[in-house]
């Protein structure tokens, strides 16, 4: 069983068990786990796998043919789709599964693919049933450009399922060998991406799996970032410019304006681009009466791995070509490192809040979290309730201890975003000071969480 995705075997088990054939769109980012779940999906069903190539529609069936003679079925040589599917068949009243991955190729090249896929649906439906899922990687497509492609074809899906990044409990629970800082570390560099997880070692070191695993020219990940980027893009010098430009801290239209000097109108494209992808979001901050006090517009990159990437990678690979992984990870990457980890440590303490609202053990049942992002300061964790109770924290991840003046500065920022609480929570890698101990043990709306607690 793979972990975390329960939800999603069930709706397509649901799907399965349905009396009916069905057409289903399944898509998600790279690394995200989509062909392990659809694999696991199918284990116990009569299924055929195919992912198809970027090519023309002739050289696809070309292709497809070609791989189908290799396991016994003889086609013409440039079969049509319907020839094809109908090849595909099992036994008479067993239903299969037929997986076509990357299917955005085949409908970008024509639509003679979804109108026969669509007719032989239609044909069997008398005698046999079979349950067809499209899988794309490319989500930019699917959720903006399938429907205008592929037609009326569009009312005859079954259903769409996106497949979403995995929470941090997930890496927990997959890298055992982990603590719970270094779980957090990988957390921060792979994200919730299953397809990277397999990539680092909970055995060794966050530090070895990097120098290992990244900075190795052989390692898989060493080009990784780029291969995401590029995957879906072009114009590659553009994107690269902005993805810097974020990672390095310019996170406002502004910001990115002044460095790059590319117009704010073509900036504001290529980032909406980045944002269908999913690489690139836009942070917009709790609404609170403070509004004035409030940042506008401030984007972040959204994918771990591209963000660690833009970083430490992109920005030094003169010293990557030059130096050994070691040397490297020393110089450019150790001395900011729990810098980056302290923004993803924020991700996960606002994980914990939803899971602790899920299990019943806050002081009241929340219906929204986020973060207020102050001209002054930033208050990392807001949650509330439908009737305005209201839970507030931040997150200390890189200094040595949280103080009570962070506590102060919470305060004030509290008070800048005009918001009024009933708890607060202050969530702290390492230790907290006597001060503000003390006044936790006063206070029963104060609450102290270290990670042995979370």
């Amino acid at each position: 069983m793979i972990l975390g995705r329960e939800s999603e075997l069930n709706y397509l088990n649901m799907h399965f068990d349905h009396g009916d054939s069905r057409i289903m769109v399944v898509y998600g980012e790279k690394n995200v786990g989509k062909t392990a779940l659809l694999h696991q999906f199918v284990r116990d069903k009569s299924s055929y796998y195919y992912c198809a190539k970027y090519v023309s529609a002739r050289e696809q069936r070309y292709q497809w043919g070609e791989e189908l003679k290799k396991q016994g079925i003889r086609l013409s040589k440039y079969p049509e789709f319907t020839d094809i599917f109908k090849a595909l068949l099992g036994k008479e009243n067993e239903k299969k599964v037929i997986i076509i991955d990357e299917f955005q190729y085949i409908v970008k090249a024509g639509t003679e693919f979804m109108k026969q896929l669509i007719g032989f649906v239609h044909e069997i439906q008398a005698f046999q049933q079979v349950m067809v899922i499209l899988c794309s990687s490319s989500i930019g497509w699917v959720e903006n450009n399938m429907v205008t492609k592929i037609g009326e074809a569009a009312y005859e899906l079954s259903g769409l399922l996106k497949i979403r990044e995995l929470g941090f409990d997930i890496v927990r629970d997959f890298f055992t060998g982990f603590s719970m800082e270094q779980s957090i570390e990988a957390y921060a560099i792979l994200g919730g991406m299953p397809g990277l997880f397999k990539q680092f070692d909970d055995k060794i070191s966050i530090k070895e799996n990097i120098c290992r695993y990244i900075l190795s020219r052989n390692a898989f990940l060493y080009e990784e970032g780029q291969r995401i980027v590029a995957q879906e893009l072009r114009e590659m010098g553009v994107y690269n410019t902005i993805l810097a430009s974020l990672a390095s801290g310019r996170h406002k239209l502004n910001d990115l304006y002044l460095h790059t000097e590319f117009s704010r109108a073509k900036i504001s494209v290529y980032l909406k681009n980045l944002m269908e992808l999913e690489l690139v979001e836009k942070v917009f901050s709790y609404d609170t009466e403070g509004k004035a006090n409030t940042q506008k517009g401030v984007y972040r990159i959204s994918n771990h791995f591209v963000h660690f990437y833009f970083t430490y990678i992109y920005p030094n690979l003169s010293s990557l070509e030059q130096m050994e992984p070691l040397e490297f990870y020393n110089c450019c990457i150790e001395p900011s490192f729990k810098y980056y980890v302290a923004e993803y440590f924020k991700c996960v303490c606002k994980q914990y809040i939803e899971k602790w609202n899920r299990w019943g053990k806050l002081p009241f049942e929340i219906e929204k979290t986020g973060e207020w992002v102050g001209k002054f300061g930033t208050i990392d964790v807001i949650a509330q309730n439908e009737d305005g109770r209201t839970i507030a924290g931040i997150c200390n991840w890189d200094n040595p201890m949280m103080r009570y003046d962070d506590y102060e500065w919470l305060l004030f920022c509290l008070k800048k975003a005009k918001l009024s609480v009933d708890y607060i929570y202050l969530f702290s890698a390492n230790r907290f000071d006597e001060k503000l101990r003390l006044e936790s043990a006063v206070k029963q709306d104060l609450k102290l969480i270290s990670l042995d607690e979370m």
